[in-house]
């Protein structure tokens, strides 16, 4: 049994004001509560779905760096899941009375806006990046702004209104950085270590204390939805009207927050965000850099995690197969007690995984690859950014003095019910030359494999043969060619 005290209400700061709602349904989003309630109309719907950006607000949370704003996406957020946080809306971002923002200033002289739909949004997420950055490259801009769509302006216009901010910032007064020890104070005052119960019956919502709290939630009700970042979670209320009741916030749970190495393995806690992930893991293992720059925009990097992107369990999650391509392993949790599993076996079927009733998703351990091996991940979709997936191979490969196969691991999202291991092209490559006749041979054992589908983002066929040529491609680029099988626009240029 917990022992933390309870709170009926939820707390955080909206702009310059401390905000208190104690009613609020276990499914309310940010959005709505803005754009209803408080009839703050600056933050645009657009797809609510997190695509478009122009619903971008940011999001300012204490962590242990200090107080850190991130940009996300106001539509799939959910209202309960702000409790402790600071909201800044495009309504803060001019003092009232003061000159435009650096930000604001730009995208109008540069004629950043024509309909101006999308404006807000953009704004929003060029001043988190002018926060984190002040003099930022094309790549660091263009990676900001991967979440963000506008139909009028060719993004070239932005892209020079962004390039300007820094020399309008130089001076400026901007209101995050007056308010910053101020802020801080009262986000200091609004943990106390409560959990937090709004609603009765099903139609509640949950915020835990701690770790320990959420377990003994989650037994108790062990039909309860969770909800770490929502990227989700958030469309199955917005495109599937599905009620989610009784909904678990732990998307603040700093004992799920933890990333660190141990003697070459990495422990990702299942509340790590994509962004906070990835220093460590682009620095560890660049090929998961690489593809967690492509998982969504920017907006749906600083809310989905890691052990969200697991837990869901879904056929193409971005992370599983490179992870049991590396040979990770999974600690669940249930009350007090903890089991480790390899990764893989996690997952047994569409839509089902390998967790009892009230046992959740506490850490994956990550395997770095040793220094004489080849890891590479491939991502297949038809936009290079910001796109579902709709295949993804992961390759590990070991070879023996004698250039034998010692070892592959081979895994793959996108070509099965569940994201599953290639076990009978292993058998083939293993203990053979790594040449490109035995990658050849090894081809027709992917039917023994997968059986794909056929829908919206890619045919049968065609999931097929781009899974074997990923085996070709990682062949090529193990023969030690001096240049890239496919470049990106800023090493093209």
């Amino acid at each position: 049994m917990s022992s933390a005290p309870i709170r009926n209400e939820i707390r955080f700061l909206l702009n310059g004001r401390e905000v208190t709602v104690r009613d609020v349904a276990p499914d309310a989003t940010l959005l709505d509560w803005l754009r209803l309630d408080r009839s703050m109309r600056g933050t645009k719907e657009g797809c609510a779905e997190g695509d478009c950006g122009a619903c971008t607000v940011l999001v300012g949370k204490l962590t242990a760096g200090g107080l850190v704003y991130e940009s996300v996406n106001a539509c799939i957020r959910f209202l309960g899941s702000l409790d402790g946080c600071h909201v800044v809306t495009i309504e803060h971002v001019q003092p009232v009375g003061g000159d435009l923002h650096p930000v604001q200033k730009a995208m109008i002289d540069f004629h950043g806006s024509q309909c101006g739909f999308c404006t807000p949004g953009f704004v929003m997420s060029l001043y988190g990046l002018w926060m984190k950055d002040a003099n930022p490259s094309d790549a660091t801009i263009e990676k900001a702004l991967q979440g963000n769509l506008c139909r009028c302006t060719g993004y070239e216009a932005i892209m020079r209104a962004a390039r300007a901010i820094s020399d309008y910032g130089k001076g400026a007064s901007d209101p995050l950085a007056v308010e910053r020890a101020a802020v801080i104070e009262k986000l200091t005052k609004l943990r106390d270590g409560a959990r937090v119960e709004v609603g009765s019956g099903k139609a509640r919502l949950v915020v835990p204390a701690d770790v320990d709290d959420f377990a003994a939630v989650l037994e108790a009700e062990p039909k309860a939805t969770i909800v770490a970042g929502s990227t989700d979670v958030g469309l199955w209320v917005t495109k599937h009207m599905r009620d989610i009741s009784p909904v678990v916030f732990i998307g603040h749970l700093e004992g799920l927050r933890r990333i660190s190495e141990k003697d070459g393995v990495i422990t990702i806690g299942a509340g790590v965000t994509y962004t906070e992930a990835f220093d460590l893991l682009s620095q560890r293992i660049p090929a998961l850099g690489e593809l967690i720059n492509r998982i969504g925009g920017e907006q749906v990097r600083n809310m989905g995690t890691i052990g969200g992107n697991i837990a869901n369990g879904s056929p193409i999650g971005d992370t599983p197969p490179p992870f049991i391509a590396l040979g990770a392993t999974l600690t669940l949790r249930k009350g007090a007690e903890r089991r480790t599993i390899p990764l893989e076996e996690f997952f047994i079927a569409y839509g089902k995984q390998d967790r009892q009733p009230g046992e959740f998703v506490e850490a994956v351990h990550v395997p770095v690859p040793a220094k004489d091996s080849r890891f590479a991940v491939y991502k297949i979709s038809k936009r290079r950014d910001e796109d579902i997936t709709a295949a993804l191979g992961a390759f590990h490969l070991t070879l023996a003095a004698d250039g034998t196969v010692a070892q592959i691991r081979i895994a793959y999202g996108g070509m099965a019910a569940t994201p599953k291991r290639a076990a009978a092209v292993e058998a083939v490559l293993t203990g053979k030359p790594w040449t490109e006749v035995t990658v050849e041979a090894a081809l027709e054992a992917y039917a023994q494999d997968f059986t794909p589908l056929t829908d919206m983002r890619a045919s049968a066929e065609y999931r097929m043969l781009a899974a074997r040529n990923l085996l070709r491609r990682f062949f090529a680029e193990t023969q030690g060619g001096s240049e890239p099988i496919q470049v990106s626009r800023h090493q093209a240029a």
